[in-house]
């Protein structure tokens, strides 16, 4: 994955984020709106990481849309600093090589 594509990534997060998190500033229907959200978060999230790690992170994000006042969490932009930050990629092994001149 290019830098670019990384960055593309992290903007969509932050998308998808604020429109979590947007469904608080609707009194009364706010919290309907995030039932409707949560499941589409969640496959938004799976789409976007593969693997063990983006099935984890779409069932906390499922869980974070649906609870009351969790909405101020952005999941989406933590998977992207967890994958691309935080998370400790394994290092590329040096082969020697050895040549007559």
């Amino acid at each position: 994955m290019t830098n670019t594509d990384k960055y593309k990534l992290l903007h969509r997060g932050i998308v998808y984020d604020l429109v979590g998190m947007a469904s608080m500033a609707v009194p009364v229907i706010g919290p309907f709106l995030d039932l409707l959200w949560a499941p589409i978060a969640a496959r938004l999230m799976k789409k976007m990481y593969k693997g063990t790690e983006g099935r984890i992170a779409s069932v906390i994000v499922f869980l974070e849309e649906i609870l009351p006042f969790t909405d101020v969490i952005p999941s989406f932009t933590l998977m992207w600093l967890y994958t691309y930050v935080w998370k400790k990629q394994p290092k590329g092994q040096r082969i020697p090589i050895r040549y007559d001149e």
